[in-house]
């Protein structure tokens, strides 16, 4: 094992896979990458990139989880190695869309998919499937997963990682930059011009999609998954009522570090919040409006409070999905005013794939014995290196 990882590492160039499923679970994210050193000396170069859909049936049973509280030891267990079977197959077809083989690539970094994040509980823990053991047997490729662990180990929120990524690759000494990625739920990373690594701040600011797809899905009764080009949503006005009660739930005004996930904004949020639209008359495409004002909001106001006095943004990066929500994005342009809002696309990043690129360059930091959290992003009381290594 020790004489295969020292190989790895001895090269000038490995060619990584990143595979990344987030809070929408709607299929796996796979980057194969080619990168060449390590630390701040990283250069990266994107080979190939596919969203490798979960099939209907492995998504039914993840959701079902998610929404059960009384998913027994033994759905988990069996959801483990499926889900690990599935990351394994995204990863096999990366390859294929870039006609290679298997043995050409390095190394694999695997997020997996987060069935429990609880940072503040009262043991702190967090829990991610997708067994990295298969994914290295079914592809014969070493293997890092179990990323957040090691930061919870430490102390900290086990979350956001991908801000050491964010330095690594769009840091500048002139400008400040906020990367705002909006995934199911939204992060920003904040990286002050000219900064290092200990300047970087980082946090969840609230929903992202989640809210805004699962509405979707319950107005259209399963047709849709989401709101194309935020079409729905411009068609509808936000109930002002609904939306400033939306605003005084409490993790928008607690301070960084700070994470969530379905915890929050999962399955039994979305449920009160349909219930309440229907005793208040609100219509399906002004509920969609709503919660889209909602997500804006969201960002906007944590900027306001936890960022902006304390630094003067010159750009916002914006990544994920909900940068192709055009009535999204234009809530943002005009709560941010003048403070240009941008695509991370023009920066040579692919914004789908700069979440799964991220835990392909965290996987080359895991081997080259380098610490990938960032402590004052997560919380956690020191940089650990992140994840476990299967063979």
């Amino acid at each position: 094992m020790i004489k295969r990882l020292l190989e790895i590492t001895n090269k000038k160039k490995r060619k990584v896979i990143g595979l990344m499923s987030g809070t929408s679970a709607d299929g796996i994210d796979a980057a194969l990458v080619e990168i060449e050193g390590c630390g701040l000396d990283t250069k990266i170069r994107l080979v190939e990139f596919i969203t490798y859909r979960f099939a209907e049936g492995v998504r039914y049973r993840m959701f079902e989880m998610f929404s059960q509280s009384d998913c027994s030891a033994e759905d988990i267990c069996e959801l483990n190695f499926m889900i690990g079977n599935v990351f394994a197959d995204a990863a096999l077809a990366v390859i294929a869309h870039a006609r290679l083989k298997a043995s050409q690539v390095d190394l694999i970094g695997s997020h997996g998919q987060t069935i429990c994040h609880l940072p503040d509980g009262s043991v702190p823990s967090t829990l991610q499937i997708g067994e990295p053991a298969v994914i290295a047997y079914r592809t014969g490729i070493v293997t890092v997963g179990d990323f957040r662990v090691a930061d919870i180990a430490a102390g900290g929120q086990g979350a956001p990682l991908v801000p050491y990524v964010d330095f690594l690759l769009l840091r500048d000494d002139e400008k400040s930059r906020a990367i705002q990625n909006i995934g199911g739920i939204s992060n920003v990373t904040l990286l002050p011009a000219g900064g290092g690594l200990e300047d970087v701040l980082a946090f969840d600011t609230g929903p992202g999609n989640m809210l805004i797809d699962e509405i979707v899905r319950i107005a259209t009764d399963g047709r849709e998954n989401y709101d194309h080009n935020g079409e729905m949503a411009s068609k509808g006005v936000p109930n002002e009522a609904l939306l400033q009660k939306l605003l005084s739930h409490p993790f928008i005004h607690r301070p960084p570090p700070k994470t969530t996930g379905r915890e929050e904004f999962g399955a039994h949020f979305v449920r009160k919040l349909v219930d309440e639209a229907e005793q208040s008359e609100i219509s399906d495409v002004d509920l969609l409006a709503t919660v889209t004002a909602y997500t804006a909001e969201c960002i906007y106001q944590n900027y306001e409070r936890f960022i902006l006095p304390e630094c003067r943004v010159s750009e916002i990066l914006v990544s994920g999905g909900g940068l192709r929500n055009l009535t999204l994005m234009k809530l943002l342009r005009e709560k941010f005013h003048p403070i240009p809002v941008r695509s991370v696309e023009d920066f040579g990043l692919m914004s789908d794939a700069k979440e799964a690129i991220a835990f392909a360059v965290l996987a080359n930091e895991t081997i080259n014995g380098n610490p990938g959290n960032v402590p004052g992003a997560t919380g956690a009381d020191r940089p650990v290196i992140l994840g476990k290594i299967a063979v």
